[in-house]
């Protein structure tokens, strides 16, 4: 058998006939009537039966006609039913010569056919995906995009030799039809009228096929175990730490920017930065910095800048939902723009319900004040000189004097965490839903966003300090002294003089679950601010 090793290969073939017989069953059941419709009728016409036999001739031609309408019916049913087919970026022959000559020398040496093509995903994971009828043609190679740009040729070459070397039982006709039978049988199980037969098929033949795919992937294995033997292992660590990186960078730096309706346009090359990164601070990834000097796999692409901007758009619209592309709300951002447009965005919008919330909470003595809020597009140009209170009171003013003034008492403290939170919780509801990006049907056969693994859910003080943190921040950039910047595995961060500043968290927790202003004004004052000068906000 083409492409199995011979020691799993008569077991993966009779796998796959238990569940050929399965199916097989299922169309000999269909078929009994007509069969028992047929001996009567040639029982009676050669006199083998009579009498009360002969009435039973039209039941029987009727029950078969039913049975075989019905058969056809359910057969029809399942066979239309439409499969998933993972969102990928196809790359084109032309697009990637040596990518694709890669992938023909691995197939010549593994002695399997040649993948149809190859495209990519915005994951860390490689497969064969049957795009046709299975067995019909070789399947697409999909090859995860950040193996592609933080792996070097041999590692990916290594990573691949197991996953080409899959096209050799894909070609095998036992195993090609009951592949067939089962993803059809899977489509069709969430479809009404025929999902129960088909869950019923799929629990009779399940064990069979996991076994069949159990033993495929260990003959495969097998098979490309001499293939880039060297690089094999570093490869397999690589696969971890880039899954780590893109994970990170997705949840900490993408979803940021598409929250604030920004696609970051390069986040293959983001994942490189922030493995490298990761590479600078953990020592046990020392030796990871050497490997960069060498050829990396994006190299094989003819222009690596336009399919990683294609990658990029597909993530946004897999894990997010794009709004419409045409949208004032939607636009690519590269990696140097990201701090001005996503970090300052995200910043002076949470101050800006930080102070809603200071509005809505105060007491009605002071209710009647002066507008509390300096338009983002029209700096105030006396920004930099105190200002006196409005009648009001101090609360008119969008300063971190007013915040630290009103955080001060525990139950003040509660009423505005608790506004803030109320407040995030239906800016999100009001949001309008992102448009489904065509990629992902569900059960109902509509499609949407995969969506990312929901965060851990902050509570009200830790939503409160973030608050807090935005404030300070916005009044750093404001001020001259700080800018908004770009930190790869923690995502927003603030630069004061150039350099990133990671002591701000402790007095800002200091204020938030304590009321304690004291840490937050020597920061203040070590980092040149002055707390009563007024935040302009989004």
């Amino acid at each position: 058998m083409a492409g199995v090793a011979a020691g799993g290969a008569r077991s993966a073939r009779d796998h796959a006939l238990a569940v050929l017989r399965v199916r097989g069953t299922a169309f000999a059941a269909v078929l009994l009537p007509g069969a028992g419709a047929v001996v009567l009728l040639t029982a009676v016409a050669t006199g083998h039966l009579g009498g009360a036999w002969a009435a039973l001739r039209l039941p029987a031609v009727l029950l078969a006609v039913a049975a075989a309408g019905a058969g056809a019916a359910v057969t029809a049913l399942i066979a239309r039913a439409r499969t998933a087919v993972s969102p990928t970026v196809p790359v084109a022959e032309r697009a990637a010569p040596d990518l694709y000559r890669m992938v023909r020398e691995l197939a010549g040496q593994l002695d399997v056919p040649v993948p149809s093509g190859v495209a990519l995903t915005p994951d860390c994971d490689c497969w064969l995906e049957e795009h046709g009828r299975a067995g019909a043609t070789p399947p697409v190679l999909v090859v995860g995009s950040p193996f592609l740009w933080w792996m070097r040729v041999a590692e990916l070459r290594a990573l691949l030799a197991p996953v080409v070397a899959g096209t050799g039982p894909a070609a095998h006709p036992d195993i090609a039809a009951a592949r067939r039978f089962v993803r059809a049988l899977d489509a069709a199980a969430v479809r009404p009228g025929v999902g129960r037969l088909a869950r019923l098929l799929l629990r009779a033949s399940g064990g069979h096929a996991a076994e069949m795919e159990r033993l495929v992937a260990a003959a495969v294995a097998a098979r490309a175990a001499d293939v880039e033997r060297g690089p094999r292992l570093l490869a397999q660590e690589q696969v971890g730490l880039a899954y780590a990186g893109w994970d990170r960078l997705l949840t900490r730096v993408a979803l940021p920017a598409w929250r604030a309706g920004r696609w970051p346009s390069r986040l293959d090359v983001g994942v490189v930065s922030a493995l490298t990164e990761l590479s600078r601070r953990d020592r046990l990834a020392e030796g990871f910095t050497s490997r960069l000097g060498e050829r990396p796999a994006c190299d094989l692409l003819e222009d690596p800048g336009e399919v990683d901007e294609r990658v990029s758009l597909l993530a946004a619209r897999l894990f997010y939902g794009a709004p419409p592309p045409d949208g004032p709300d939607w636009a690519p951002v590269d990696w140097p723009a990201y701090p001005r447009e996503v970090v300052d965005r995200v910043w002076r919008t949470e101050a800006a319900r930080l102070f809603r919330a200071l509005d809505a909470t105060e007491s009605t003595a002071s209710v009647r004040r002066a507008p509390s809020v300096v338009p983002a597009e029209r700096p105030d140009p006396g920004a930099g000189r105190a200002e006196r209170p409005a009648p009001g009171g101090r609360g008119a003013r969008a300063t971190l004097e007013r915040v630290m003034d009103r955080l001060a008492g525990e139950e003040s403290r509660g009423v505005v965490a608790a506004r803030i939170t109320a407040d995030a919780a239906r800016d999100e509801r009001r949001a309008p839903p992102p448009v489904p990006a065509g990629l992902i049907p569900d059960v109902t056969g509509d499609t949407g966003p995969l969506g990312l693994p929901a965060p851990a859910e902050r509570g009200t003080r830790e939503l409160l300090a973030d608050h807090i943190t935005a404030v300070v921040c916005c009044a750093a950039v404001d001020g001259g002294s700080g800018a908004p910047g770009l930190d790869w595995l923690d995502g927003p961060a603030l630069l004061v003089d150039g350099e990133r500043r990671t002591d701000l968290r402790r007095p800002v927790l200091a204020l938030a679950e304590e009321g304690d202003a004291g840490p937050l004004r020597d920061w203040l004052t070590a980092a040149g601010l002055r707390p009563d000068r007024p935040v302009r906000l989004a």
